[in-house]
């Protein structure tokens, strides 16, 4: 086992061991995220991107169910910056560069503060201004508060794949254009051994046979869809997006941009070494990088050839839609499914929006006219012809700014704690 895969062993023992330590209410964890420029080299040649602590990809953020989390970011890029902590239920300051908070100047720091509530699983963070997002990211693994197991059975180690693209965002972005087709894509930073220059930039996981062990599947990658498997394995899939799924068995996972899955793998084939491979999803005559990423699994003690992976085509529409067919909440007594049964409106929109938010947020705010109208329909008052070509001939749309006024009715769980406090 390779140096950096005994100091991951070493530090997440630390972590549980912490754990136990601890008391299990009220427990607080705290990072310190330096943002800094560091030249990195990948596909043959160097290049400056922006990093936390200097890291590639970057911390993982643990915490328990319950865990008041509280992390302090200092900037010390020419870039400004803000992080948005992906599906977490926490305060205002989300991440959002101009619209929750204004983003940490270089210099500066911010403390960003939230509780883990009614949430366990992988989520991840990463910037939330510019295009900073392909290259700032990490990793958020939440345990199940004290007591509680996982509902399926214990792994014997567990591994973060990071899925994401290597490119070079340039000028025209600032513009707000798409982003260009990525150079390649990566496996926890790393592109693997079958694109230029990368043999020795593979990431390589390392099992024992007979284990089972628990993959931490998160797609950083900008826009695309991205199919992962590893040849000759099955997996289980227990979890999307810190939700526990009904688990069942998949030779491929289809897992979309900023979603996160978990699935089971077991250690159960010939010991050799096996491809973990991944690439695009796309059916539309969209262009994409279709180049196919790779990194290792290895079983212990084994020679240095490497079994292939085989994937669907990316265009296979029927494995996608078999995959994303399977998908159901596990949705117990101790995981119920929490989804509304009542609809108070029904909206249907079609919707391209140009003008800035905060331009909107501010006019509300300030109460200033004539910079939006309310009355925005909840149906689009001439049917869409979503196949006709050319698309542009129908669209039929009108300038102006136009929005849609709902009344929201918000919950709000304050710890007993915080209320006496509050009296």
């Amino acid at each position: 086992m390779k140096l950096d895969s005994y100091l991951q062993l070493f530090f997440l023992g630390c972590f549980y061991f912490s754990w136990f330590l601890s008391s299990p209410a009220e427990a607080v964890r705290k990072y310190q995220f330096d943002i800094r420029v560091k030249n990195v080299s990948r596909l043959c040649y160097a290049k400056p991107i922006v990093t936390v602590n200097g890291k590639f990809p970057r911390p993982t953020v643990y915490a328990r169910e319950g865990d008041r989390v509280l992390v302090n970011v200092t900037n010390y890029a020419q870039y400004s910056i803000s992080i948005h902590w992906h599906q977490i239920r926490n305060g205002w300051a989300d991440g959002p560069a101009y619209i929750t908070q204004c983003p940490i100047k270089t210099g500066h720091s911010y403390t960003y503060d939230f509780t883990v509530m009614g949430q366990r699983g992988t989520l991840w963070w990463h910037a939330h201004i510019l295009w900073l997002r392909a290259t700032v990211y990490g990793a958020i693994v939440i345990m199940p508060k004290e007591g509680r197991m996982f509902p399926f059975p214990q792994p014997h180690g567990e591994i973060k794949i990071i899925l994401d693209v290597e490119t070079l965002v340039n000028q025209a972005n600032k513009l707000g254009l798409p982003p260009p087709t990525s150079d390649s894509h990566t496996i926890n930073g790393k592109p693997g051994p079958l694109l230029p220059c990368s043999s020795k930039h593979t990431f390589s996981m390392e099992v024992e046979a007979g284990k089972t062990y628990l993959l931490r599947i998160i797609n950083a990658a900008l826009n695309d869809e991205l199919f992962f498997a590893t040849a000759g394995h099955n997996m289980t899939v227990v979890e999307i997006d810190a939700v526990y799924t009904k688990p069942f068995t998949t030779r491929v996972i289809l897992i979309a941009p900023g979603q996160t899955t978990n699935v089971l793998i077991k250690a159960d084939q010939p010991q050799s070494r096996y491809f973990m491979a991944a690439r695009p999803f796309m059916d539309a005559p969209v262009p994409v990088d279709n180049k196919t990423v790779t990194a290792i699994l290895h079983y212990k003690g084994i020679p240095n050839t490497v079994l292939p992976s085989k994937l669907p085509a990316p265009n296979n529409t029927n494995v996608a839609l078999r995959y994303n067919n399977r998908l159901r909440s596990l949705n117990t007594p101790q995981s119920p499914a929490k989804v509304p049964l009542k609809v108070d409106h029904h909206l249907f929109y079609t919707v391209w929006v140009r003008t800035h938010v905060q331009v909107v947020k501010m006019a509300h705010y300030f109460h200033i006219k004539g910079v939006f109208k309310t009355d925005f329909p909840d149906r689009p008052p001439v049917p869409f012809n979503y196949t006709g070509v050319p698309l542009t001939v129908n669209l039929g749309t009108s300038l102006g700014t136009r929005l849609s006024k709902l009344a929201v009715v918000l919950e709000t769980l304050i710890p007993p704690k915080t209320l006496l406090s509050l009296t």
